[in-house]
Parts: C-alpha cells; structure tokens; sequence
C-alpha cells in the first residue's frame, strides 16, 4: 500500500531534514524534499537488489528515504572535499 504524492513530498522532506540533521549538512526546505525523495528512490533500488524487504507505508519510507538520504548526503560531502 503506497502513499499519495502529497504524502510522499511530506515524508520526503522529513526524511531529508532528519538526514541533514544527522550528517550536519544545512538545506533549505526544497532542497530536503528533493534530497529525501531522491534518496528513498536510491535507498529502495538497494534494498531491492540486496533482497532486503522494507516495510510499506509512511513508515517504511521515512526510513528507507532517511537511509537514502544519509548516502546521498554522505557522497555530496566526499566531493565537495
């Protein structure tokens, strides 16, 4: 059972936001958003191939995007070094 666009934009955000809390990079809100929906799309194309099954709903994306989101944050602080 998936969640709306609306949802997803939501829980996108939040997830970036907690990811850039985590790593200690700053954002503005569009870019959490990009960053949270971005990384749940990479988080779930991994888990998908390591077959790890994560759990539907708002929950199972916010942390699926949350995981996404620090390896995309993670990688985006490699190179700007």
């Amino acid at each position: 059972m998936g969640v709306g666009w609306l949802a997803a934009i939501i829980i996108g955000g939040l997830a970036g936001w907690l990811a850039g809390k985590l790593m200690d990079v700053r954002f503005g809100i569009f870019m959490n958003i990009v960053i949270g929906i971005v990384g749940a799309i990479l988080a779930n194309a991994i888990f998908t191939r390591a077959g790890i099954y994560v759990a539907s709903g708002w929950l199972g994306y916010l942390v699926t995007g949350f995981i996404g989101s620090c390896i995309l944050l993670f990688v985006a602080k490699l190179v700007r070094r």
